[in-house]
């Protein structure tokens, strides 16, 4: 079946972010393929055909970007979205530069300061907890301790970074009955460029021991980052890597709360915290950060018996590729005890050249902090009724996340 209106998938619609997962059932099982009239793109939904879709680059290209929106859809993508809107050797020696800098040693390094961060910050929750009762999670440490690790990396001074978070929220903000990037958006998009662009003229200046100096020193068999490229990726950085984090976060918490059973077993190990990363990998599974993706498609290609033409919008929807019932067990529950093999097959990173770079980061920074809370609480409660979710076609997660803890003896 193919629709011509947004009646089945609108990623625009406002109760569809609320809960978008009957509708990629829909698809998967009545519109595998899928296309919108309305704002002319196509959707794959399907576990294989997302697979296959991401790791096919040349016929599935990057080129235009990543984003559904008219405005960001173009051949300068790459100039804010770095490799992420690139493809074939452009793409590698971009990624083969950052990777330069942004390396796995340099991420592991960061955990002594990501859990002096986790301790700063759940020793302050602790306090406005048992004074007020409930805390907002996100606001008082799943949107603060993203971007001070990132920050910290890149060189932002502190005072920088809420201006720097209030601009990357606005950045991937999307706006009631606004089919586009808003007006606010691309403001704050230019500020953040205009940013970073005087960070790094700094650094050329007078460099430093942070990501943003290595990044500009990176070498590869005699070629360097040029300027527009490291500002790129700081950009890429501040809205992928931290965004996504504090969706993580938040995610992790409304989740495991709605299963008192789970939470129970969770939080009964506060030593050892074992179930942390189980956590982690199923939310990520469950209810993925980042839900789906944009490709140009280079050339005709035939899906489901229906030809996609050459230089159409397609969009891969990873949230509903980790809810394929042809691949996991009972998809729609939140299970913490799910097989290994069904987790290694997540789509939320993607796979092959365009795997997350930040997909470690991510992970250290929420082990983390969720095992620190495991050691501090024995567990909480998360007000539903009460939470205020993000309003994106990219990004799925809280604005506000109230919660109360219970907090173990000093």
């Amino acid at each position: 079946m193919t629709s011509t209106t947004t009646e089945i998938f609108d990623p625009y619609d406002y109760d569809f972010h609320e809960d978008p997962y009957p509708v990629y059932a829909r698809l998967r099982d009545e519109a595998p393929l899928y296309y919108n009239a309305v704002d002319d793109f196509w959707a794959l939904s399907r576990h294989a055909d997302v697979h296959a879709a991401v790791k096919d680059d040349v016929t599935f290209s990057n080129r235009m970007g990543v984003s559904l929106d008219a405005s960001a859809w173009n051949a300068d993508a790459h100039r804010v979205m770095s490799f992420l809107a690139l493809d074939g050797a452009a793409q590698t020696r971009l990624r083969k530069l950052v990777s330069a800098g942004f390396t796995p040693r340099r991420v592991r390094e960061l955990a002594p300061q990501i859990q002096a961060l986790a301790d700063r910050y759940l020793d302050a929750l602790r306090a406005l907890s048992e004074k007020a009762g409930e805390v907002d999670w996100i606001a008082e440490l799943a949107g603060k301790l993203p971007m001070d690790v990132i920050s910290e990396m890149m060189g932002v001074p502190a005072a920088d970074r809420d201006e720097v978070r209030r601009l990357a929220d606005l950045v991937v903000h999307r706006e009631d009955g606004v089919r586009d990037v808003p007006e606010a958006g691309m403001t704050a998009a230019l500020e953040l460029i205009g940013y970073y662009a005087e960070m790094v003229a700094q650094r050329r200046r007078q460099p430093s021991e942070d990501l943003t100096s290595a990044l500009i020193e990176a070498e590869v068999d005699g070629d360097r980052l040029l300027d527009h490229e490291v500002i790129a990726f700081l950009f890429l950085m501040v809205v992928a890597g931290n965004e996504t984090t504090t969706k993580l976060l938040g995610n992790a918490l409304f989740h495991l709360g709605a299963h008192r059973d789970q939470l129970a077993e969770v939080f009964a190990d506060p030593e050892g915290a074992t179930l942390v990363s189980p956590w982690i990998e199923e939310t990520l599974r469950h209810d993925t950060s980042s839900q789906m993706l944009a490709r140009y498609v280079a050339e005709d290609v035939e899906l489901h018996g229906q030809v996609v033409p050459a230089g159409s919008k397609l969009l891969v929807l990873l949230g509903s590729a980790n809810r394929d019932e042809r691949v996991f067990t009972a998809p729609d529950v939140f299970d913490i005890h799910r097989p290994p093999d069904e987790l290694g097959r997540i789509m939320s990173f993607g796979v092959g050249r365009h795997f997350c770079l930040g997909a470690n980061l991510a992970r250290l920074e929420a082990k983390i902090v969720l095992t620190e809370l495991v050691r501090r609480t024995s567990g909480f409660e998360v007000h539903t009724d009460r939470a205020v979710r993000v309003h994106s076609t990219s990004v799925r997660g809280f604005a506000e996340l109230p919660v109360s803890f219970t907090w173990r003896a000093r």
